[in-house]
């Protein structure tokens, strides 16, 4: 016989938790499940969305590859080298042969 971890009534109350926006940490701690089990049982019933993941990048910010293609207008060399440098020698690069 198969051991059941969640019972069709634990399975329909925290589908009906999680569907009203009861937070999946909250849902867990009520019935006695990790987050990760909670989580992994509502993919399965196919009602959890995940949360859009958050990125660090500033978006006004120029990404690495940017900073070197505007290196390559200023000064015309092959910046393909530079793709392990840091952005702030990038920009330090740009400022110099922008300057000159």
């Amino acid at each position: 016989m198969k051991n059941v971890n969640y019972t069709p009534e634990m399975t329909a109350q925290i589908v009906s938790d999680y569907e009203a926006g009861i937070a999946v940490e909250a849902i867990a701690e009520a019935v006695n499940k990790s987050v990760r089990s909670v989580r992994s049982k509502l993919v399965r019933e196919g009602v959890y969305v995940a949360k859009p993941k958050t990125t660090t990048r500033k978006s006004d910010e120029p990404t690495k590859k940017e900073l070197l293609n505007s290196l390559e207008a200023v000064y015309p060399f092959n910046v393909n080298d530079l793709t392990g440098a840091t952005k702030d020698g990038i920009k330090d690069l740009l400022t110099h042969f922008s300057d000159a």
